[in-house]
């Protein structure tokens, strides 16, 4: 763990002394020293933590998907009304009711029982099979598949490629933050964790946590409220110091002080860029509120520029259509999903699994 103080020991950058540091200091000490020194009470031994091998991407997608599938929801309501075979003018009502409520959107929700009637008339089909597929159809194509959901992750040799993730408090955000040091690792990245919500102590000794299981840098400040563009320059400077591929910085979300989070994560990311460009701003939201994530997501696009969205807690809600709505409102795509509170419970966005689990029956 790399930690910043507010009066920096003799070590350099401002962070803890190094082994060498260490031991030359000591050497130092020694020469200064009396020839018989007092004997010293004996250093416990120290316990390494175990450092942890994350799952594979494509093993937690497939895993991902099944646990969508058996959330039922959306998918669960869809099909009851689609099997009823010839729709009558009150399952139409309903089928439209289930996507407002399932946080689809009025726009999207619109387009999609128009194009539905439209294809099934002209079709002339009163098969719930066909019904559902048209309504894959629509689905996909308001998902968008055709969105470039990687991570930015290109750098030089001498810059690392940096992540800012920003978000409401309570959203999952320092986990995710964790997590996706956990996807990250499983791809052979090295990685260094900046925790600049210094707001709350906790949040920096969760981050630290995280990174002590897959054996990542962690660099942070000892004191609650110290300046959090400052951890976030260190962090970078840190992450090109020691060779790292990508740097994730946590921040803080305190909506309640809007003008002042937003000083605080235009600065961040400034301050930031004198290191290295940000090559992404991902936005964490929660699934489970509905159209207000989409408020809270304006109010941190006024000034970061997002650049993709992280959708946690999508198994706890039965709202699913929040990724179609968030992305037409923000245009931009979600990249990530999270589906448990498991450590490796987060994996890249797909768009056809995400589709075909919603329309899945839940299994008994």
């Amino acid at each position: 763990m790399l930690t910043r103080r507010d009066k920096p020991p003799e070590g350099r950058h401002g962070l803890e002394l190094t082994e060498e540091e260490a031991e030359e200091q000591t050497g130092e000490q020694a020469v200064e020293a009396p020839e018989a020194p007092a004997e010293l009470p004996e250093t416990p031994e120290l316990t390494a933590t175990a450092i942890e091998t994350p799952e594979s991407v494509p093993s937690r997608m497939q895993r991902l998907r099944a646990r969508l599938a058996r959330s039922g929801g959306l998918g669960g309501r869809l099909l009851s009304i689609l099997s009823r075979g010839d729709l009558s003018a009150a399952d139409w009502e309903e089928l439209e009711d289930t996507l407002l409520m399932a946080d689809v959107g009025l726009e999207a929700t619109s387009e999609i029982m128009e194009s539905l009637k439209t294809k099934t008339k002209v079709e002339g089909t009163r098969d719930p099979e066909r019904v559902r597929a048209i309504l894959r159809e629509e689905l996909l194509a308001l998902v968008d598949p055709g969105m470039d959901r990687s991570l930015s992750l290109d750098h030089d040799e001498s810059n690392p490629a940096t992540i800012l993730v920003v978000g409401v408090n309570g959203t999952g955000k320092t986990t995710t933050v964790g997590k996706l040091a956990r996807v990250l690792v499983a791809e052979g990245k090295r990685v260094v964790l900046g925790a600049a919500d210094t707001f709350r102590a906790a949040a920096a000794d969760q981050l630290t946590t995280w990174g002590e299981r897959v054996g990542v840098d962690v660099v942070r400040s000892d004191r609650e409220g110290a300046d959090p563009a400052s951890v976030a320059f260190d962090a970078v400077d840190a992450g090109r110091r020691n060779g790292a591929d990508v740097v994730v910085v946590d921040t803080a979300g305190r909506l309640q002080n809007k003008s002042g989070l937003m000083d605080e994560l235009g600065k961040i990311k400034r301050v930031m860029e004198r290191n290295a460009p940000v090559g992404e701003v991902l936005l964490v939201l929660d699934a489970t509120t509905g159209q207000n994530g989409m408020r809270q997501a304006q109010v941190f696009g006024e000034v970061t520029g997002i650049t993709g969205i992280v959708l946690t807690k999508l198994d706890g809600t039965a709202k699913g259509g929040i990724v179609v709505s968030v992305q037409r409102e923000l245009e931009v795509p979600v990249k990530l999903v999270g589906l448990g509170e498991g450590a490796d419970d987060l994996a890249p966005f797909d768009p056809e699994g995400f589709v075909d689990a919603l329309l899945q029956e839940k299994p008994a």
